[in-house]
């Protein structure tokens, strides 16, 4: 944007050094990029911001500087040669398409000696590196550059009917612009038209057929505000560019469109024209103010210095703002309507920061209030459940919670379901009781697409009534089914069996630090009677797994075995996890025994770990189930466990004779409490 210094002394008095005033201007974010000397004025080439429209004049360019310099702006009249006849009765105005043009302003200047223009006139174009054209055209463009506010000329004898209509173009119309260009309209832009046809394109360039000549002697003055992005999309469509495009893209000033006809009227009645009585202002939907609270505290926090309060007030009220204080150290604050980037707190911050100066400002880390982050525990188990499972080979659906009634009554869950008032399908008319319904769905079309596998999990809400009132609780499913993928290209895939689930399961809870867990054999409608166990925790039931019923199971899986789990999140997150504890990493040896031995069939492996944890063998440090077997030469009522004990000191290397004591205390204590017998190449009858 060109800004001339003498023209900007018609608005403020700037009487500083050239150089302090361009480096001052530089402190407030207005560059200057080059400095033409012309005819003893310099015309600054300022580099201005796309959401800062105000500063494309030399009225906003003084409105910073006077801020800068604690000037005021310099009162100007702008005095009419009236005629008795008012705008009305010779105009007319009418706006078909509001959105697009919030206000349209507009008066007549009779008699009108078009010719050239004053010298002082010709200058102010000359600066802004224009050819002076005529006085009526020229006098356009000095309100357009000095207020950033631009408006438009008619010859209004060309105006048919004495009407302005603002509207969209019509299917099919073209407009021959001022540079002799047929324009092809489309139906979304914006035109100025008069009783018969488009005149103009509105807020980017006039028609040649009421362009200004030297046999006009009435003229019609436009000062309008226009939609942004209306004139955006019109310009780029048609390849146009203008002054007055340029500054209508980035949000003209609403408020000052009558002030510029007004300026423009007046310089033409100077030059012996005079203007019709009154402004016709067609206004539909006024401008309503917009307030932001400012609060010092705030200017603080982000700048990380304090700023006196009379600055603040006194900085803002020279930017033109409204403040008004509500309580110590806050205003509310109204933006003015040239102000069109201005509408959050952080604005007007900024605006005190650039006054205030930059270079005030410590180079350092705001102050900023420390708070408490609140840890959301379910989000966290949550994630760490899908990463278990992922890891174990399962992946995540999502199903609907909208359920078939009767396959809900099939699966057994033995809740009463909530009914939907208005379903979108009677075979979604009630909420799940249970996931596993879902589940088999996705292991059926997955099948039936030729996947030999399906190993699937869902965390989803269950819904049922509970007496009078209905209960929503979180819950996990799983269900593996068919093959599972082989560890590598010399590996076959093999069928998926109860213990994978089981095995999911136990390293879920492990992650979660919910164990040690119990499995109880307990029957249940979803399974087959004897292949059932309940999930404990802490003597709780939180779930229940298992081989699903084959009446349940055929129509998804036909005759694949399908093994499922339910648990119960909710019950379960309510109990108190583990606590989790820091082991450094052993710095010592650790050595390995496995031991086999008999024991009833009727005895769980889980009760070994049971009687294994209430002995706590100082030495032990873990053990696992290493095979599991039964056949010809074990006794019919007895199965063999061969299980592998990890043994460890904490502070030295382990010795022999000390692994053998705490052998020998562990197969004491469980011939015991389990009554088993150790295998050493034949059956140990000892008791």
């Amino acid at each position: 944007m060109k800004i001339s210094l003498d023209w900007i002394r018609e608005f403020v008095t700037v009487d500083i050094p050239r150089q302090e005033l361009l480096d001052r201007l530089t402190m407030i974010g207005l560059v200057a990029d080059t400095v033409e000397e012309r005819d003893g004025d310099a015309v600054l080439d300022l580099e201005t911001y796309a959401n800062r429209p105000d500063t494309l004049g030399h009225l906003g360019v003084a409105r910073e500087i006077g801020a800068m310099l604690g000037l005021s702006l310099n009162e100007k009249n702008w005095p009419l040669a009236e005629l008795p006849q008012a705008t009305t009765e010779i105009a007319e105005v009418q706006i078909l398409s509001e959105s697009l043009c919030p206000r349209y302003c507009g008066l007549v200047v009779r008699d009108v000696p078009v010719g050239p223009s004053p010298d002082w006139l010709e200058r102010r174009i000359e600066a802004m590196g224009l050819r002076p054209i005529n006085n009526v055209v020229d006098v356009s463009n000095y309100v357009l550059f000095a207020t950033a506010q631009p408006i438009h000329t008619f010859d209004f004898g060309k105006i048919g009917g004495g009407r302005i209509v603002v509207r969209k173009a019509k299917r099919g119309e073209t407009l021959k612009d001022l540079d002799g260009r047929t324009l092809e309209l489309t139906t979304d832009m914006l035109v100025i038209a008069d009783e018969s046809r488009p005149v103009a394109l509105a807020g980017v360039i006039g028609g040649e057929a009421s362009g200004i000549t030297g046999a006009t002697r009435d003229v019609f003055i436009e000062s309008a505000n226009f939609d942004p992005v209306g004139i955006r999309k019109t310009a780029k469509k048609l390849g146009l560019s203008t002054d007055a495009s340029y500054r209508f893209e980035r949000g003209a000033d609403v408020g000052f469109a009558p002030q510029a006809a007004l300026m423009a009227a007046s310089l033409l009645t100077q030059m012996g024209g005079q203007a019709s009585r009154g402004l016709i202002d067609v206004y539909p939907k006024p401008h309503q103010p917009k307030f932001v609270r400012l609060r010092l505290r705030r200017i603080a926090e982000l700048l990380g210095v304090d700023v006196p309060e009379s600055f603040v007030v006194e900085v803002l009220g020279r930017l033109g703002f409204r403040v008004e204080g509500t309580h110590k150290g806050v205003w509310r604050v109204e933006a003015p309507t040239f102000r069109v980037d201005v509408g959050l707190e952080a604005d007007l911050i900024e605006e005190v920061a650039r006054f205030y100066g930059y270079d005030r400002i410590p180079s350092e880390f705001s102050p900023v209030r420390s708070f408490d982050l609140s840890v959301n525990r379910k989000r966290e188990r949550l994630g760490k459940i899908r990463q278990t499972l992922l890891g174990q080979g399962f992946d995540e659906v999502i199903n609907w919670s909208f359920a078939d009634p009767e396959k809900e009554a099939a699966a057994g869950s033995g809740l009463r379901p909530v009914d939907i008032q208005n379903p979108i399908s009677s075979r979604a008319s009630v909420l799940r009781t249970t996931l596993l319904p879902g589940l088999l769905e996705n292991a059926a079309w997955n099948l039936n697409r030729g996947l030999e596998g399906v190993h699937v999990f869902e965390l989803g809400d269950v819904f049922y009534w509970e007496g009078d009132k209905h209960r929503e609780e979180l819950h996990l499913g799983l269900l593996t089914t068919g093959l599972l993928p082989g560890a590598g290209w010399t590996s076959a895939p093999a069928e998926t069996d109860f213990y994978v689930l089981k095995g999911a399961i136990e390293a879920l809870m492990e992650a979660l630090r919910f164990e040690p867990v119990a499995f109880e054999d307990r029957d249940h409608p979803h399974f087959e009677p004897g292949q059932a166990l309940a999930l404990l925790y802490k003597g709780l039931a939180v779930g229940c797994l298992g081989a699903l019923r084959k009446s349940l199971a055929a129509a998804s899986a036909g005759d694949r075995t399908v093994f499922a789990a339910e648990v119960d999140l909710t019950s379960l997150f309510e109990k108190t996890p583990r606590i989790f504890q820091y082991a450094p990493v052993p710095k010592f040896p650790g050595v390995s025994r496995d031991l086999s031995f008999l024991l009833d069939r009727g005895i769980a492996y889980q009760e070994v770990g049971q009687a294994l944890a209430k002995l706590n063998p100082s030495l032990l440090e873990g053990f696992e189930l290493r095979d599991r077997f039964s056949g010809p030469s074990i006794p019919a009522a007895k199965v063999s466990l061969t299980v592998r004990f990890r043994f460890r000191h904490p502070q030295r290397t382990l010795v022999a004779e000390e692994v053998d004591r705490v052998e020998q205390d562990i197969v004491g204590h469980l011939r015991s409490t389990l009554n088993i017998q150790l295998r050493e190449g034949k059956i140990d009858n000892r008791t």
